[in-house]
């Protein structure tokens, strides 16, 4: 089965793909990995990404669209995938259409008041990387990772107007994608608001698995 995890930061998306992945038995595609792995392997695409990721720029569509077919003719996709983070606009999807046409688009659906609260409140561990959440997961003492006794602090990222940011810029990129797969007939939309066993419940029935 070839699928696209779509949804906004803060919706789960990593968690449930990890979930997928054992359910489903095919591999966990994102971009940022595929970057990753092309500059680590030095090949002529990898080398062309660190080039541009090293200026600041984002990696245009015609090398990220170059470097996903690459990546999706490799042995363990054959029998199916799940990517993250690709595609991110309608010419993308188009592009994908013309290389490996997908199954279902998987649009886990979370209004952007939950994804603040969600986000917002995420604490991390500067020392260890352990997650906390103030409302849902604080340490056991205020601003002290109980895993390893590092100050929990809160990343730039997570901040409310990061966050709002961020929502803004995936709105615009996204709902374009959102209405091209629904008038397809393949998008299935997943309420992410619940705990990750009733996603994935949820998930599951909407796939038939």
């Amino acid at each position: 089965m070839k699928l696209i995890f779509l949804g906004p930061p803060g919706a789960g998306k990593g968690t449930l793909a990890v979930r997928a992945v054992d359910i489903l038995k095919i591999p966990h595609i994102s971009t940022g990995a595929i970057f990753r792995s092309a500059i680590a392997a030095k090949s002529p695409l990898g080398l062309k990404v660190k080039a541009i990721i090293e200026g600041g720029h984002l990696v245009d569509d015609q090398t990220t669209i170059a470097l996903v077919k690459e990546r999706l003719a490799q042995e363990d996709a054959q029998n199916g995938y799940i990517l993250d983070g690709f595609p991110r606009t309608v010419p993308q999807a188009e592009a994908l259409a013309g290389f490996s046409p997908v199954d279902r688009v998987v649009n886990f659906d979370i209004p952007d008041s939950a994804v603040l609260e969600r986000l917002s409140g995420r604490r991390v561990c500067r020392n260890c990387g352990t997650n906390y959440h103030i409302t849902f997961n604080k340490p056991k003492q205020e601003k002290v990772c109980d895993t390893c006794g590092g100050e929990v602090y809160t990343r730039d990222d997570d901040r409310e107007e990061a966050v709002a940011k961020r929502l803004e810029v995936y709105r615009e990129q996204t709902a374009p994608l959102i209405d091209y797969y629904r008038k397809k007939g393949i998008l299935i939309d997943v309420d992410a608001r619940p705990l990750v066993d009733e996603v994935v419940a949820n998930f599951k029935k909407a796939l038939g698995v």
